[in-house]
């Protein structure tokens, strides 16, 4: 009873320790997970087009509810194209909410640098919980990890972490998009503060997808060239 106790709940503890043996190594495992989780590149391209659509809009009208209307429409758009196809509408849910926010903030205030704002506060606060997570040794990825695996994670939510190899290659991943929102923040933030929205929104498409994609890449690197071993006899102890 006693070493239950310590592992955590045999059920949960039991169908991790199964799901983890189909994978040779650590890196296999949030590969797949990661995959999951993100939804490919038609969700990432979904999620960041509403985006491009203001930016360009504004860049060539200098109207703001001309290029929040642009991004509402890119939104119907793409989600009438996946109800078409009888598909989930996850990722364009979150542009919708994102556009919708940042609609809120612009209009309220009439300056269509704010439309910026809820990303960047985004961004500091994605920057915020990364950085605090890694240096307490419960990174954001392995929660990730556990979430791909609803059943176990009801049961158990933390039991990635009495895998040392799992905490400490979630860490890596968490680290490439602490350096990532800090490149945002130190670019968009003084352009914020002077004005500067034609700058903001070419710095918004440049932050955004391309680097996206460059943090994307890195990660993939550490998740292609690592051959961290999962220690799956690992039990009822916590990484150091």
């Amino acid at each position: 009873m006693t070493e239950e106790r310590a592992g955590g709940p045999p059920g949960a503890e039991a169908a991790a320790t199964s799901d983890l043996r189909r994978y040779e190594t650590v890196e296999d495992l949030l590969r797949d997970k990661l995959s999951e989780a993100i939804g490919g590149w038609r969700g990432a391209v979904e999620s960041a087009l509403p985006t491009l659509i203001f930016v360009v809009t504004w860049s060539v009208r200098r109207d703001l509810t001309l290029a929040l209307l642009g991004a509402a429409a890119c939104v119907v758009l793409l989600l009438a194209v996946r109800l078409v196809q009888r598909q989930g509408a996850r990722f364009i849910t979150y542009a919708a909410i994102g556009v919708a926010i940042s609609a809120f903030f612009a209009l309220r205030s009439g300056r269509a640098e704010d439309a910026f704002l809820p990303g960047m506060i985004q961004n500091g606060a994605l920057l915020l919980l990364l950085l605090v997570t890694n240096l307490t040794r419960w990174p954001v990825f392995g929660f990730i990890v556990a979430v791909a695996e609803p059943d176990v994670f009801n049961e158990d939510p933390t039991w990635w972490r009495k895998h040392p190899g799992i905490v400490t290659v979630a860490a890596r991943l968490a680290w490439v998009l602490i350096a990532l929102n800090l490149v945002r923040l130190a670019i968009m933030v003084p352009l914020y503060l002077g004005g500067q929205v034609a700058a903001l929104g070419a710095a918004k498409v440049v932050l955004g997808w391309p680097l996206y994609l460059c943090a994307v890449t890195v990660m993939g690197a550490i998740l292609v060239r690592g051959s961290t071993p999962i220690d799956h006899g690992t039990r009822g102890t916590r990484p150091a």
